[in-house]
C-alpha cells in the first residue's frame, strides 16, 4: 500500500467560509482511509470530488493539469489551495511510477509531450504512450492509449472522471486495465467518477461526497445513485421517461 489515508490539516485552514473549504464535504473532511487497490469518489456535480482528487494528486507531487511527476507545465492555474492543507499518510512501500490523468486536460498533456519531443537532443517521450501522437487519435483513443502504455505499474494512478473520454465499451476496457494494474502490477488507483461501469470494480472502496448533507461516507455500489438510476432507466425506460417528462409517450 502506497497511500494509506488523506487528512485535512484543519488547524491550517484559513477559513471554512472560503472556497474550497466551504464545500460541505471538504468542510467535513478529517481523515479518509484509502483502499490499497481502488478508491472511488462519487457525488453530484459540485460535491467536491474532483477538487479532492486534484488536491490529493498535487500533494502527491503531480502536476495539477495532469501527467507524471516530471510534468510541470501550466496552461492556466486553476487548482484550489486545498493541496496545501492536506496531508497524505504513506505506507512503508514507495511507488516506482505514477500518473495524474484528467480527461479535461488530456489535450494539454498531448501538446506538452509533442513540445518536449521536438526539443533538440530530446528523446522520444511519445514511445511511452504507444508511439503515436495523442493528437492524432480521438479523445477516447488517446486516453486509452495513455492507460494501456504509460501506466507501467508499481505505482499510484489518480484519475479524474476518465469516463468523459470513453464510450461504454472503452470503459469496460479501462476496467480490465485497472484490474491488471492492481492484481498483476502492484498498483493503487484513486478515481473520481460518475460511471456505474467503473464503480462496479470488485472490492473497490466507494466514498460518496454529499453536496448538501456535508458528509463523506463509505457506500455500497448498489446504494449509489449512479447504479440505481441506471438500473431503473434500463429496466423500464418508457415508465422512467413518462414520469420524468410528465407526459405519455407514443
Amino acid at each position: 500500500m502506497y497511500l494509506k489515508s488523506v487528512q485535512l490539516r484543519r488547524e491550517s485552514v484559513p477559513s471554512f467560509e472560503a472556497y474550497p473549504f466551504c464545500i460541505p464535504a471538504i468542510r467535513a473532511l478529517h481523515t479518509l482511509d484509502l483502499d490499497p487497490a481502488v478508491t472511488f469518489f462519487v457525488g453530484e456535480n459540485g460535491s467536491g470530488k474532483s477538487t479532492l482528487v486534484e488536491a490529493i494528486a498535487v500533494a502527491a507531487g503531480f502536476n495539477a493539469e495532469g501527467g507524471s511527476k516530471n510534468f510541470n507545465f501550466a496552461t492556466r492555474r486553476t487548482e484550489s489551495e486545498l493541496h496545501q492543507h492536506i496531508q497524505l499518510v504513506r505506507g512503508m512501500k514507495r511507488e516506482r511510477d505514477g500518473y495524474f490523468a484528467r480527461a479535461e486536460s488530456l489535450y494539454n498533456v498531448a501538446s506538452t509531450i509533442e513540445d518536449l519531443d521536438s526539443e533538440p537532443g530530446g528523446g522520444r517521450l511519445i514511445d511511452s504512450y504507444g508511439g503515436r501522437s495523442l493528437h492524432a487519435q480521438s479523445h477516447g483513443e488517446a486516453f486509452l492509449a495513455l492507460a494501456m502504455n504509460r501506466f507501467f505499474g508499481n505505482g499510484v494512478y489518480i484519475l479524474d472522471e476518465p469516463e468523459a473520454a470513453l464510450s461504454p465499451t472503452r470503459q469496460l476496457s479501462l476496467l480490465v486495465i485497472i484490474d491488471q494494474l492492481v492484481r498483476e502490477r502492484s498498483s493503487q488507483l484513486i478515481v473520481a467518477t460518475h460511471s456505474p461501469i467503473l464503480l462496479a470494480y470488485p472490492t473497490a472502496r466507494i466514498y460518496l461526497l454529499g453536496a448538501s448533507s456535508g458528509q463523506i461516507e463509505s457506500i455500497r455500489y448498489e446504494d449509489t445513485e449512479h447504479y440505481q438510476v441506471t438500473r431503473d432507466f434500463l429496466t423500464d425506460r418508457h415508465a422512467f421517461l413518462r414520469e420524468l417528462l410528465a407526459r405519455e409517450l407514443d
